[in-house]
């Protein structure tokens, strides 16, 4: 059956292969932005301008939104909303809209940095040493996507100016960055695993890459999900050193470098149903394109 399916963010120039995606499952793509002035408004099937994040009555706009655009499922991709979507998705879902979210617990671990620290130490999750004071040199916001605000700094004093209490420090990882596609099915059982390595980056987000097999961060990604629960698209960051793994942090959401991840498998929109719907997917790790790459570049669009 035929879903109307709401992708967020869709002013982001990576958001364009998500909405081809659910055009390509046979669904009803209806992107959504705080401003009309978006391509996305282009080769959408539909277009939803939603409230700002600091609305005050933010949660009731969005709930009118979908439903005066008969919006079946919502994909959030957006970090500043998740727990919100979280939160309301039993809400949602008894007014027959259903979010592809994992649980409020993970989402609120994942997206503060040192709960994330605390979670891999905790559960002997290989992952760099932090602190809440400035004694590592790479420092990052507890808080935040990307590069924003990350540096390193060797000189202790020079580190101790900058530092903020929004910050955390953390040992700096050697070896091979690898971002990982991953998909979870409603049972936290992992349909996909796919790592890849970056290669270009800019402001953090990945402009290309190269999808690679490596049998320790299959086997690390499955032990994580072991030690909570994630639900549909995951994005993982970690390093790898021989054969030395060391998580970085998670990203509980679809993220834009997961099109090479959708390339390099099958069209991940049908499983998200799927999982929506509760129902078994198989572990389809062995349809892998590995060695797969993939390069980005602007489209330009026009709208008289």
């Amino acid at each position: 059956m035929k879903k109307r399916i709401l992708t967020e963010a869709a002013g982001s120039p990576v958001s364009a292969y998500m909405i081809k995606s659910i055009q390509q499952a046979g669904h009803v793509a209806v992107a959504s932005d705080i401003s009309e002035d978006c391509a996305a408004k282009a080769f959408a099937d539909d277009f939803v301008i939603f409230p700002k994040k600091n609305d005050p009555i933010l949660w009731q706009k969005i709930e009118q939104c979908l439903i005066d655009h008969k919006i079946d499922v919502v994909i959030p991709s957006f970090d500043e909303m998740l727990s919100g979507w979280a939160e309301r998705k039993e809400l949602f879902e008894a007014k027959g809209i259903k979010i592809l979210v994992s649980p409020l617990d993970t989402i609120q671990i994942f997206q503060d940095k040192w709960k994330t620290a605390e979670f891999f130490e905790n559960n002997d999750l290989p992952c760099a040493e932090s602190s809440l004071e400035p004694i590592y040199p790479l420092v990052k916001p507890r808080f935040g996507r990307g590069s924003v605000g990350v540096f390193i700094e060797h000189n202790k004093q020079e580190r101790i100016k900058k530092f903020t209490d929004e910050d955390i420090s953390q040992t700096v990882l050697q070896g091979e960055e690898y971002t990982v596609d991953c998909l979870f099915g409603a049972t936290s059982k992992p349909i996909y695993i796919v790592p890849r390595k970056r290669v270009g980056v800019v402001n953090g987000k990945s402009t290309g890459g190269e999808v690679v097999y490596s049998s320790i961060i299959e086997k690390e990604i499955k032990r994580l999900a072991k030690c909570t629960k994630f639900v549909g698209p995951i994005n993982v960051q970690c390093f790898v050193n021989d054969e030395a793994l060391h998580f970085v942090e998670v990203n509980p959401r679809i993220a834009g470098g997961m099109a090479l991840g959708f390339a390099a498998t099958t069209n991940w929109v049908p499983h998200f149903v799927d999982i929506l719907e509760d129902k078994a997917i198989n572990d389809l790790g062995s349809e892998v394109k590995w060695g797969l790459k993939m390069f980005r570049t602007y489209q330009e669009f026009y709208i008289q």
